[in-house]
């Protein structure tokens, strides 16, 4: 009786220990948000502009991007296409701070386009996807959003 009971009290434990484990590894999608967008050059053909995300990443443990794809519009004007492929780190329950370069030319944007690059804050648009490397394998999640952000110019 002694050893039934054991036995009954250890698959108990088993079971709860993995419910409890696959709770605590449960996958949130991180929120991503466009914080700023800082003009680092301008040319005759066209310029680049840094995308500063807030990420935040809600899991209980640390994530780590793979790929970063996104299409930035402004004033709804598509002004470019960005990809990172250098791994950052997520760590669990936190904001991270992440910078995207995007090259973009003038000849695509209208005749309005560099007028958008002299104002304070400006509307944006933000699409793409997100490869993440996590404890219970990689994820691709999708990147939307859209909004007002503020607008850094090129310092001389």
């Amino acid at each position: 009786m002694n050893r039934t009971f054991g036995l009954l009290i250890g698959c108990a434990a088993l079971t709860s220990g993995c419910a409890s484990l696959r709770h605590a590894l449960r996958f949130e999608e991180p929120d991503i948000r466009l914080q700023e967008v800082r003009i680092t050059g301008l040319g005759l053909t066209g310029g680049t502009l840094d995308l500063t995300l807030d990420v935040l990443n809600p899991n209980g443990f640390r994530l780590r991007t793979m790929r970063l794809e996104l299409g930035i519009d402004l004033e709804r004007t598509h002004f470019g296409d960005a990809l990172l492929e250098t791994p950052v780190e997520l760590p669990a329950q936190q904001h991270s701070l992440v910078t995207v370069p995007v090259r973009f030319e003038w000849a695509g944007l209208g005749a309005g386009a560099r007028a958008l690059l002299t104002r304070q804050a400006i509307r944006y648009g933000l699409t793409g996807s997100a490869t993440l490397d996590t404890p219970i394998g990689d994820r691709r999640v999708s990147v939307h959003g859209s909004g007002d952000v503020p607008l850094r110019a090129l310092r001389p």
